[in-house]
């Protein structure tokens, strides 16, 4: 190392100098990795001025004037914080090579890593450097090294305070950023299970309850009846498919078209699991593609058209698989019988239309037969076709069904076989003909005694009450009046029990029926306008249709009131005594003795009827009992009291309520109370039984007792005559 003077305008002693290199030229070295030696460094040393900004020294100068021993002590320290400050700029530029700047200067002395970042590892280096090479200037060194000290450590606060706000500042908006990202996510998250539920829920799934599926069904068997009929018609009769190939083809990849979306629609329709509707995609086809109609109907939909370019187009019976998806014929069949209001005409319909499928196939079957055997080989089979009248397509298909109705009805009257074949088919078809006739016979009688059994029962009611009458001698006029009013009730179809009809649904349903066609009429009635919806029900419920012939009294005055009555059709007359005179006229939707029921304490007519009422037609009236209104109110104290508030307001009006009566108080009449007062007789009832039975015990007790004292008596005293006797004898 080299030592000399430096010569500034102050004059110091000779101390070692420190020679280092230009600063930029050794960063320049460091970044093109020139690896120097610290000798070579020293050699081509050169002066450095350092110029201050701030709290950082942006470089040195060299500069021919000498300065003095105390400006170069000065600048060491500044020299160790630009080494310092160029490995914090090579550790930031990511620069991790093995000949970085720091490593020339190693040395025993000088000796840190490139990993150096700590300022107070830099100072413990600068005061070692100083103490070996400048012992006699240590003192004013740590003097100007703690001022700078001091003036680094409160610019580094400031920056740090300022770091820390600019570093809370980005923390606070990543914090920010990621919420927002994270709310971006969630959203995009909700947005495809959104998508998904729509998905599952816009899944468009068919109900095999609704009338989109009974219409899809009636046009899955339009092409299911027409392969049935003409795939064995088209096969036999060789006119029938050359006469008109071009519609067949047409008709025929028409049904075929339906029957692969008849496969997309069993796909999509639904099943009950748990009462409730699957709508799920996988679970359809799971629950399709495992049942045995599935592989039918795979079956039915296989090409074997394609067999036409080989064998040719006269060939229809290639065709034989559509015939599989029959299921669906019969299911249409099935949801049209439980649809229509005449099931027993359509069941009849049906068989027949079953019937006239086989006799068809049969007749198929009989003309290719004599086909094969050859036209007018002998009498059994189809006559020769060179005559003209028997080579038309209508004569051979009339000809073979007429042969065939009478085989399979086993009417007979057709010519006799001949060859050994022919007698086995005419045996098949006998046999097949007893089983016809006797489904025939067996459905056709039971549905017409089906359609004939309300008319059965109805009639034997007739017949019973006519024979009563006969036998009692009735009036003919009274006699008369019943069979007029059994033919009304037949003709206006009102012979129907309606609660013997509806006592097979269950309680809701019938509800909803009843109130249907009862709750407009109940309404209408005043102290029941403002009543609870489910005493409405009640009552509703127990309604019973009733019908009144002409001239009919519905009340007397003076009878004892147990029903209201609401007019459902007809008119009433409120008439005098006579009979004759009438002083008002109900129509549709009147109503009286709506007061009697209710037996309303205070009223002057009680319970009683204070008028006559009599129809002028025939009348269809609706009945409340009392027994059902109270039965029903027990559960609604509260319309109850309103009821009976209503029906004094009624009879305050009309001038019927004594007002003293009603204000001391309701007598325990209405059922409630009788049963509790009935409930409390039995109490007692049973308290005094017990006591009956507990004094039968006592004196039960007490006359055993008495029995057995009277035993040992009569035993002691026996003993005592007995021996005396014996000592008589002796």
């Amino acid at each position: 190392m080299k030592v000399g003077v430096i010569n500034t305008h102050r004059s110091y002693i000779n101390v070692p100098r420190l020679a280092v290199q230009d600063a930029d030229v050794g960063v320049g070295r460091t970044e093109n990795r020139n690896r120097r030696s610290l000798a070579e460094a020293c050699d081509s040393s050169s002066i450095l001025q350092t110029q201050e900004h701030g709290d950082s020294y942006s470089g040195y100068s060299s500069t021919n004037n000498s300065h003095t021993v105390k400006g170069v002590l000065q600048r060491i320290p500044n020299f160790l914080v630009t080494l310092k400050d160029w490995e914090k700029r090579i550790s930031d530029e990511g620069y991790q090579g093995s000949d970085s700047f720091l490593e020339k200067i190693q040395g025993p002395q000088l000796g840190w890593s490139n990993n150096c970042n700590n300022q107070n590892l830099c100072d413990e280096i600068s005061e070692e450097i100083m103490e070996q090479y400048l012992p006699s200037t240590i003192a004013q060194y740590n003097v100007n090294n703690n001022s700078n000290k001091d003036e680094e450590k409160k610019k580094k606060e400031k920056k740090g305070k300022s770091d820390g706000k600019k570093e809370k500042k980005k923390d606070t908006e990543m914090q920010k950023n990621k919420e927002k990202k994270e709310k971006h996510r969630n959203k995009d998250k909700h947005k495809k299970k959104d998508k998904k539920e729509k998905e599952k829920k816009d899944l468009f799934v068919i109900d095999p309850s609704g009338n989109l599926y009974y219409y899809w069904l009636f046009c899955i068997a339009l092409p299911v009846m027409y392969n049935w009929t003409m795939i064995i018609a088209r096969a036999c009769f060789d006119e029938l498919q050359n006469d008109h190939l071009g519609m067949w083809f047409i008709f025929d990849y028409i049904s075929d078209i339906i029957y692969i979306a008849d496969m997309f629609v069993r796909t999509r329709t639904g099943y009950l699991e748990q009462g409730l509707l699957v709508k799920e995609k996988l679970k359809l086809k799971q629950k399709y593609t495992g049942t045995l109609q599935f592989k039918l109907d795979l079956l039915s939909v296989i090409p074997t058209d394609l067999l036409y370019f080989k064998l040719g187009l006269n060939y229809p019976e290639l065709r034989i698989n559509r015939v599989l998806k029959v299921s669906r014929m019969f299911e249409f069949f099935q949801r049209t019988e439980t649809r229509t209001n005449y099931p027993n005409i359509f069941r009849i319909s049906t068989l027949v239309m079953y019937i006239v499928i086989i006799i068809h196939w049969n007749a198929c079957v009989y003309y290719s037969i004599s086909k094969a055997i050859g036209f007018g080989a002998d009498t059994w089979v189809y006559p020769n076709t060179s005559d003209p009248e028997f080579a038309r397509l209508a004569r051979k298909y009339v000809y073979s069904l007429y042969w065939s109705t009478l085989t399979l009805t086993t009417i007979g009257e057709t010519p006799p076989p001949v060859k050994d074949s022919e007698y086995f088919f005419v045996v098949v078809d006998f046999l097949v003909g007893v089983l016809i006739f006797a489904t025939i016979v067996g459905n056709i009688g039971s549905m017409i005694s089906n359609m004939n059994a309300a008319r059965a029962e109805f009639q034997g009611r007739i017949d019973a009450i006519k024979q009563y009458m006969h036998f009692r001698n009735v009036n003919k006029e009274i006699e008369k009046r019943v069979i007029k009013w059994f033919d009304y009730l037949w003709t206006n179809k009102k012979a129907v029990d309606e609660r013997e009809v509806l006592k097979y649904l269950p309680d809701k349903l019938r509800a909803e029926i009843a109130i249907s066609v009862h709750l407009d009429t109940l309404k209408k009635v005043r102290i029941f306008a403002d009543c609870e919806a489910g005493l409405l029900v009640e009552l509703v419920l127990k309604l019973q249709p009733q019908v009144y012939s002409p001239g009919d009294y519905i009340c007397r005055k003076g009878d004892i009131g147990r029903e209201m009555y609401i007019i459902k059709e007809g008119k009433l007359a409120v008439v005098a005594d006579d009979g004759i005179t009438q002083f008002v006229v109900l129509s549709d939707g009147s109503y009286f003795g709506e007061i009697s029921i209710l037996n309303i304490k205070g009223s002057k007519a009680g319970n009683r009827r204070t008028a006559n009422i009599r129809s002028i037609g025939y009348s269809d009236l609706f009945c409340l009992s009392k027994d059902d209104l109270m039965e029903a109110l027990i559960e609604y104290p509260d319309a109850k009291a309103l009821l009976e508030e209503k029906g004094k307001e009624i009879l305050l009006k009309d001038g019927l309520l004594d007002v003293n009566v009603a204000n001391t108080g309701s007598d325990p009449k209405n059922i409630e109370e009788k049963v509790i007062q009935m409930e409390g007789a039995v109490d007692n009832l049973q308290t005094k039984l017990a006591r009956l039975l507990a004094e039968y015990d006592a004196t039960q007790q007490k006359l055993k007792k008495r029995l057995t004292q009277i035993e040992k008596i009569l035993k002691s005293t026996m003993q005592f005559e007995f021996s005396d006797l014996e000592e008589l004898d002796k």
